[in-house]
This record gives C-alpha cells, structure tokens and sequence, in this order.
C-alpha cells in the first residue's frame, strides 16, 4: 500500500481554513474549541478527496465526490434527513404542487427496510390491494437490498401509462407476490367521502393535509350538519400527513380556543414552538371517534394526538406510524438543498410522536392488519434463496373499523339519554 501526499491536500485544507476562519472569526472560546476539532476532520475530509482524485484508478468528477461526501454525511443523521441534488431538489418541488406521475405510494424506510407508509385513495397502488406495513423487496425484479428513498422514488416514478412490478411482502403471514401496476398522473383529493354512514352519524375522510383541506372540512361538516349529523367519524387512516399549518388548523375545529395542540423541540430556541386552537367557532358539541392506522403518519398523527389528549375524540384502530420529526428543507447555492430534521414533535401532555406513534383508545383491527416485525436481517438472503413461495394478497371488502365506531356512537348516544 502506498501512501501520497500532494498539494491537493493543501489547497482543500486551505480552502476549508479560509472558510472556518470567516465562520469561526467571532466565536467564543468554547464554541471556537469545538469549531476547531470540527476543523481537524475537514482536514481529513481533504486528505481523503486529495488520495482519490490523484490515486483512483478512473478520473472522478469533483462535484460527483462532493455531492456523495455530502450525502453520506446526512443520510447517517436519520431516515428521514436526505440531501437533494438540483435535479431531486426540483422534483420535490414539483411533487409538492399536488400533481405528479406515479403509483400514487408513499413509502418510507423501517427496520432498514423498504416499507410502504400508505398507499393513496384513488390511485393503481390503493386499487392494487397494496397496504401500510407492505415491504417492497423487489422492483422490476431487482432487490431493494441497500437501496436509498430517492432512488426508489426514482425507480416507482415514470410516465403514465408505463407498468411496473413490485414484489411485495406481506407480514406477519410473509405472503410474497407481485403486484403489477400502471403508472398515472396523481392527483390528490384531501377530503372526500363525507356522507352520513348511519343514523344520524356523520363520516368525512382526510386523506393528506393540504393547504385547503381545513376550508374544505369545513364545507364538509356544514354539509353533514345540514342533513341533521349528531355524532361524527373522522378517518385518519393512511393518511401519510403534510402541512403541519393544515394540520393544527384541522385539530382547532374540534377544541375549545387556547388548547395546546402540537409543540416542537429542537437544540435552537427558535425551534422550541407550541401552537394553540384559535377557532373561533370550533365544533364542540357532538361525540367523535377517530379512525387511524399504522399508515397514519405525521399530521395525522398531531391531529389524532391532540385531541386524543383533550378527551375531545375516542381513537378507534391500530397504532399510527409513528412519523413525528420536522424536516426543513434548506437550499444551498448550486440548486442542491439539504432536507434536515430539526426538531421534533410533541402531543399536548408532552407525549413523543416520533418513533413512538400514538395508540388508540379502543383498539380494532381491520381484518388482517400488518403487525409490528422485529428487524429481519436475513430477509433478502431468504428471498434470494427462493424460501418464499408465491401467494396471492389477500383482499378485505367490510370496514371492520368503521362498523366498530359507529356502533361506539350508538352506544354513546344510549348512554347520554339514559342520564337525561
């Protein structure tokens, strides 16, 4: 083995000086101490861009090293931190306008696996029979063996019409099969459904928190009111989240103004935030059960939470996802961005959602719900071995869970004219 210095390595040490000094010139001793030792591994960082560029056998591409340095330095943060290039920064941008080409999944890494969060009303995975807690093994017969969030969202997105094939494995049964699907334009219906299920109960479904979702319950709910609605069913379930501000406005329809809602703890004071119900109209005068499951993630999370906490909803299902970080998105100066977790957030007891998901009152299963699994790390030897046998997914017609709250509503109205 042969060790080289060149003056590569000075002129990368040189550059990462010049910059910590113009950052660090101001700092306090403590703070500069730790800039410092933070300045030694830059140095290393130097040396190990210098062995490669001069010693490689092919001639590497600066901005490609960079870009990979920069992208193992953040995924290792959390599942949830990733670095975008220009072109992935560009296509977040362009999923977040509520349009896209795709399956109509989102996905997620758990237990190092790649994990279906929910898969989206109206689209080819919910009509494939795909469900939250599904792992996705292979895609276009290639192993998901090591694959990374963006490059499966690279591989699931493509031009309508075009198919794709998933295997996918189903626990805790480990059903294998593959599910074929077509690609299509998504579009996203935030609320949907809202009729009235039965005597006088009122149902409204919220698939995703959109930033007109609160002005589009509201219609709901005046709708529902209109045709007489004394008690009311809220469905979470795979509801995946987004926006936090449509979030908090969704919760404060059902809470007395000045309710703690949600808070978010960070290591800056300026994340350290707490968000109160200022409705001022909220509905508080009819009995309510909200339905989640293990795709409820993130938003739905804070709204199941928080009214959980005020007593002002029984939660009927099975334990959410369990998604409660705040990512911010930071763009930096060649078009690339960084999407970092920087606080987390907290139910109004002061419950963590992250990792934690939130757990129904009365727990009801639908059907065959994907139990929590211990983390398998032979999985893909097993797979590749062919231990699996093929099978067909099984498929459920009967909403087990909203036959459960509805009949929970009757009993409440029972009980609530015996003490009249």
């Amino acid at each position: 083995m042969i060790f080289r210095r060149g003056m590569a390595i000075l002129a990368a040490a040189a550059l990462f000086a010049w910059g910590w000094a113009a950052w660090g010139a101001s700092s306090s001793p403590v703070k500069r101490a730790s800039k410092d030792e933070t300045y030694e591994q830059l140095e290393l960082l130097a040396e190990a861009l210098s062995v490669i560029q001069t010693e490689y056998a092919d001639e590497p591409k600066p901005k490609e090293l960079i870009y990979s340095a920069i992208d193992g330095m953040v995924s290792s943060l959390d599942r949830h931190s990733q670095y975008l290039r220009p072109d992935e920064y560009d296509e977040m941008r362009v999923e977040t306008k509520g349009q896209f080409g795709g399956l109509g999944v989102e996905i997620g890494m758990k237990e190092g696996l790649l994990t279906v969060v929910t898969p989206m009303d109206d689209t080819p995975a919910a009509a494939s029979g795909i469900m939250p807690g599904d792992r996705i093994v292979k895609i276009d017969g290639q192993f998901t063996r090591g694959i990374s969030l963006h490059e499966a969202v690279q591989k699931l997105r493509g031009k309508p019409g075009t198919k794709i094939t998933l295997t996918i494995l189903r626990e805790p049964e480990d059903q294998l099969f593959d599910v074929v699907l077509t690609r299509a334009v998504i579009k996203i219906q935030s609320v949907k459904d809202a009729r009235i299920v039965a005597d006088k109960i009122g149902y409204i479904r919220v698939t995703e928190f959109q930033e007109n979702t609160a002005q589009d319950l509201d219609a709901a709910l005046a709708g529902l009111e209109k045709d007489g609605m004394d008690s009311f069913v809220l469905d979470l379930r795979r509801n995946p989240g987004g926006l936090l501000d449509s979030a908090i406005a969704v919760a404060e329809k059902f809470l007395p103004k000045g309710d703690r809602i949600v808070s978010t703890r960070g290591r800056q004071a300026e994340q350290n935030l707490e968000f109160q119900a200022q409705a001022a109209q909220p509905h508080l005068n009819f009995p309510m059960v909200v339905l989640v499951d293990n795709g409820s993630a993130s938003a739905s999370e804070i709204v199941a939470g928080a009214l959980q906490d005020h007593k002002r909803a029984i939660l009927l299902g099975v334990k959410t996802f369990g998604k409660g970080s705040v990512q911010t998105v930071i763009p930096m100066r060649d078009g690339s961005a960084v999407r970092l977790t920087t606080s987390k957030y907290y139910t109004p007891s002061g419950r963590a959602i992250h990792g934690e998901g939130i757990l129904p009152d009365v727990i009801a299963a639908q059907e065959s719900e994907p139990a929590p699994v211990s983390a398998k790390q032979d999985l893909f030897d097993r797979l590749e071995a062919k231990d699996h046998p093929e099978k067909k997914p099984k498929s459920f017609s009967v909403d087990a869970q909203l036959a459960r709250a509805i009949d929970l509503l009757r009993g409440i109205r029972v009980y609530q004219e015996r003490q009249a």
